[in-house]
């Protein structure tokens, strides 16, 4: 049965810094494999790092969370074993693939924190961003190798013939009536299918690995398609192509032409390891490889809760309407993380955070989130933000007086120095800081009732006060709460230690605050699994994964840049919008709350 677990912080930090050693990290499997193979010399080659793994993604999409595990572990594994990380796009699928993918895949790589460029022998770089498409002229050549050797044939049934005939877990597979075909015959087919002289499915080749792999317990050993028609415009190739290869003969001889030593899958691969060792170990027989040859290791994919991650869902988000795009910043892709205002440092250490393992399990979204906040706390800027703002008028406080109150700009870094800002006759606060009758237990403010003075409030970094009453306006909602100060109570001046009082709130001038808009981001899902069990996921949406507010900030927010973080005071951790934000007018989104809050409806 799947789990859901939250994990406990491990004592290292994670680098930014592009593809540079790590400090010593945690083992797991896959590491044990990596040392043991270091230790017997197993892919030691002139020339070459003995550890080269590869990052394959299809550009039909943009990257989600799940990718960054599969970036991370890559990349990671390959920096901390001094060797390299290719990123290789699998573009073998031309009519679902776009230059927009490539660019935003690219882009996000490099985000993370990792690079696809290493130093040469020579002095210079290497670059090891490759494409399936590099490799179309080798791979149609191993493929007439194979239909020569009886290792391959065209099958011409149809699509609903040959899924009938492949037959299911129970119940054996059938041979094609083409099985037979002459080795000659099938490659002139073959090199007609490649001259563009049949429609899109009249014909397909086929691996043919032993006379009985029809009745394969594994499927995907039951003569696998290799290559099938498809006449559409490549990105890159152009219309140079009509015939393309399928993933699960494209993925190993890839691997094999650029010297992986460890090809890293997700566990749905499992059963397809099987046909990249027998290919591989096939065409070194032809003379196209020479030892040692990929191996390819699996490892369970990312499960996150309250996320999907699903392509087709993924899109569907998008193009119904539901998200303003792939970048929103309720989406789990990495554009959308970027946007929300997660940092590639809290994305690594959660991925180092979770493990790499071979069982299926969930991972908690508090995960994530704790990871983020403990990346953030030690380096964000505090800031004073209203949210929900209500005006506070000091009655006693002389009109069109200021007077600069000062903050530290991060109370645990002097050396990020102060902020300061004016506290004035006219103030904002948060609405939840009155209350007309004021619960047990609470400490802000409150009237005067019957012969009892109203509470008594310090104004964080300023004056305390004492509230003497509130207005309302002709629907009942309070709309105003007037207070008295006590001039001798300034914080950080003699005597104000005198005032003892249990209630400290946050302000902002409200004569040169900076109105702004905020986006109160949360979990785009109300269940933790919301696709799972054949559940309908689009009726699981949070309604409240989205709200915006018009709240005050103090001004000198107003110099904020797109893509800088800070604590908002008491609200939590929130970000400039890199979309929206213009000079002197920043949006904000908030990344995450202060502590974990979140409540499944």
């Amino acid at each position: 049965m799947p789990f859901t677990r939250t994990l406990a912080k491990p004592t290292f930090q994670m680098s930014n810094e592009k593809n540079s050693p790590a400090p010593a990290l945690p083992s797991n499997f896959l590491r044990a494999i990596v040392d043991h193979d270091q230790a017997a010399g197993t892919h030691v080659r002139a020339g070459m790092p003995s550890v080269i793994t590869r990052f394959p993604p299809e550009p039909n999409g943009y990257l989600h969370i799940g990718h960054a595990k599969s970036i991370c572990l890559n990349f990671g594994l390959a920096r901390d074993y001094q060797g390299r990380c290719n990123l290789r796009f699998d573009d073998t699928n031309p009519a679902k693939e776009e230059q927009e993918y490539v660019d935003t895949i690219i882009d996000s790589v490099k985000w993370l924190g990792f690079d696809y460029d290493y130093p040469s022998a020579d002095g210079g770089v290497e670059h090891h961003l490759h494409y399936a498409s590099d490799y179309f002229d080798q791979l149609y050549a191993m493929a007439e190798y194979l239909i020569g050797k009886g290792y391959a044939y065209v099958d011409s049934q149809s699509a609903d013939d040959m899924a009938a005939n492949r037959g299911n877990f129970n119940t054996p597979g059938k041979n094609s009536p083409f099985r037979d075909r002459p080795r000659e015959e099938s490659l002139q087919i073959f090199r007609d299918m490649k001259a563009g002289k049949y429609a899109d499915g009249e014909h397909i080749l086929r691996a043919k690995i032993s006379e009985d792999a029809m009745s394969s317990p594994n499927m995907n050993m039951r003569d696998p398609a290799i290559y099938r028609i498809r006449h559409a415009h490549h990105v890159r190739t152009g219309d140079a192509w009509c015939i393309y290869p399928m993933y699960d003969y494209t993925h190993p001889i890839s691997d094999a032409l650029e010297n992986i030593t460890h090809s890293l899958c997700t566990l749905e691969f499992q059963d397809h390891r099987p046909f990249y060792d027998w290919l591989l170990e096939t065409l070194a027989e032809g003379g196209f490889f020479t030892l040692p040859l990929p191996r390819q290791y699996e490892f369970s994919r990312l499960n996150l809760t309250y996320v999907v991650t699903s392509k087709r869902k993924l899109r569907q988000l998008v193009e119904d309407g539901i998200v303003s795009g792939w970048d929103d910043p309720r989406m789990p892709t990495i554009v959308g993380l970027r946007r929300r205002g997660y940092t590639p440092e809290a994305i690594q250490l959660f991925c180092e955070r979770i493990g790499v393992t071979k069982s299926d399990g969930w991972i908690d979204m508090s995960t994530l989130e704790g990871c983020l906040r403990e990346d953030l706390d030690p380096k964000a800027p505090r800031a004073t933000a209203v949210l929900r703002p209500l005006k506070l008028i000091i009655d006693n406080y002389p009109e069109g007086q200021s007077e600069e109150c000062t903050s530290p700009v991060h109370p645990h870094h002097p050396e990020m120095g102060v902020r300061t800002f004016p506290i004035t006759r006219e103030l904002w606060i948060e609405e939840e800081d009155f209350m007309e009758v004021p619960s047990k237990g609470y400490f802000r403010y409150a009237p005067p009732i019957d012969d009892k003075p109203g509470s008594r409030v310090r104004l964080r970094h300023g004056y305390v006060t004492e509230c003497t009453g509130f207005d309302k306006d002709e629907n009942g909602k309070v709309v105003a709460v007037h207070v008295n100060y006590f001039p001798d109570s300034k914080s950080g001046t003699p005597g104000s230690d005198n005032y003892k009082v249990k209630g400290n709130i946050h302000w902002v001038s409200a004569a040169t605050a900076l109105q702004a808009e905020v986006r109160l981001f949360d979990r785009l899902f109300t269940d933790a699994q919301p696709d799972a069990g054949g559940k309908e996921f689009l009726s699981l949406l949070n309604p409240n994964a989205k709200e915006v507010v018009t709240a005050y900030l103090e001004p000198g927010m107003s110099a904020a840049q797109p893509d800088q973080r800070f604590q908002f005071e008491r609200h939590g951790y929130f970000v400039a919008d890199r979309v929206d934000s213009s000079a002197g007018k920043p949006v904000f989104n908030r990344i995450v709350t202060l502590k974990d809050s979140f409540v499944a409806k």
